[in-house]
C-alpha cells in the first residue's frame, strides 16, 4: 500500500468515525428531548366558543395529544365526565378542557318537579337569567269591569305567584304564536320567547301552569343572592292599592 492509499484509508476511517459521532450526538439530543418532554397523553380542546351555562357535549371538543408532564392536573381526559355538565363561564375556541370550566346542571330535590313555560323575550328574561338563577315569577290578570254575577267590579292585579323559583334550564329563542283579544275577536300574533324550566313544588308548579293558561302576561324578575322572601301581604298589587 503506497502513501496515497494509506491517506485514503485514513480519510475513510476518519469520515466513518465522524459519522458515528454525529449519529451519537443526534441520539443524545433525542434522548435529552424525550427526557424533558416525556410520554404523551390524550386531552381535549374546544372546537368553537361556548357561552356560559351552555350544556356540554362531546361534539364541542376535539381530541389532541400532548406531553403528559405539561398537562394540568385539572385537565379532562375522559369526555364521559361531560354528562350533566354546563359551562360555568364563556369558553373560548382552542382552550384546553379543564374540570374547573364546568359544573353540574342544577338538579331536582326530593318533592320537586320540572315545569317549563314559554316566557316572552320582550318582557321576560332579557338575557340575564341562567341555570341556577333564582327568580320571582309575576303574573298579571285582567279584572272584571262589568262586575260579573256579583255586581261588583274586580280590579286588574299583578301577583307574585312563586317567590325564589329555581331555574334549571334556559332554552333557545323560539318563535311562537299567541292568541290576543281584540274587540271580542281572537287574533293570532307571532312573538319570540324562551322556554324556561323551573324546579318547583307541586303547589308552585300548579300556580305557574295556571298563570301560563289564564294570565295576560308572565314575567320573571331576577333575585339577588341572599334576598329575603316577599311577605304574603306584598305579593298582590292593584292600582287602587297604590296609595
Amino acid at each position: 500500500m503506497n502513501s496515497r492509499q494509506r491517506r485514503g484509508v485514513i480519510l475513510i476511517v476518519v469520515s466513518a468515525l465522524c459519522a458515528v459521532g454525529a449519529f451519537a450526538g443526534v441520539l443524545t439530543v433525542i434522548r435529552n428531548v424525550e427526557s424533558k418532554v416525556g410520554p404523551e397523553t390524550t386531552a381535549y380542546e374546544l372546537r368553537s366558543d361556548i357561552p356560559a351555562y351552555e350544556p356540554l357535549d362531546r361534539d364541542q371538543f376535539r381530541k389532541i395529544e400532548m406531553p403528559e408532564r405539561w398537562l394540568p392536573d385539572t385537565a379532562v381526559t375522559d369526555l364521559g365526565k361531560l354528562r350533566g355538565k354546563i359551562a360555568v363561564n364563556p369558553l373560548r375556541k382552542g382552550s384546553l378542557l379543564q374540570s374547573d370550566m364546568m359544573a353540574d346542571r342544577p338538579a331536582l330535590e326530593p318533592g320537586q318537579q320540572e315545569i317549563a313555560i314559554m316566557i316572552d323575550s320582550e318582557t321576560g328574561v332579557a338575557g340575564k337569567i341562567n341555570p341556577g338563577s333564582k327568580v320571582n315569577i309575576y303574573a298579571t290578570f285582567e279584572g272584571d269591569r262589568t262586575g260579573g254575577a256579583g255586581g261588583k267590579a274586580q280590579p286588574s292585579q299583578s301577583k307574585v305567584i312563586v317567590n325564589n323559583a329555581e331555574v334549571i334550564d334556559v332554552g333557545e329563542l323560539t318563535p311562537f304564536k299567541d292568541n290576543d283579544e281584540d274587540d271580542a275577536r281572537t287574533r293570532e300574533r307571532e312573538r319570540e320567547g324562551v322556554p324556561i324550566t323551573f324546579a318547583l313544588s307541586t303547589a308552585d308548579a300548579q300556580r305557574v301552569a295556571y298563570a301560563e293558561s289564564f294570565a295576560e302576561h308572565v314575567r320573571l324578575a331576577l333575585v339577588a343572592p341572599g334576598s329575603e322572601p316577599i311577605p304574603e301581604d306584598e305579593r298582590t298589587y292593584t292600582l287602587a292599592g297604590n296609595k
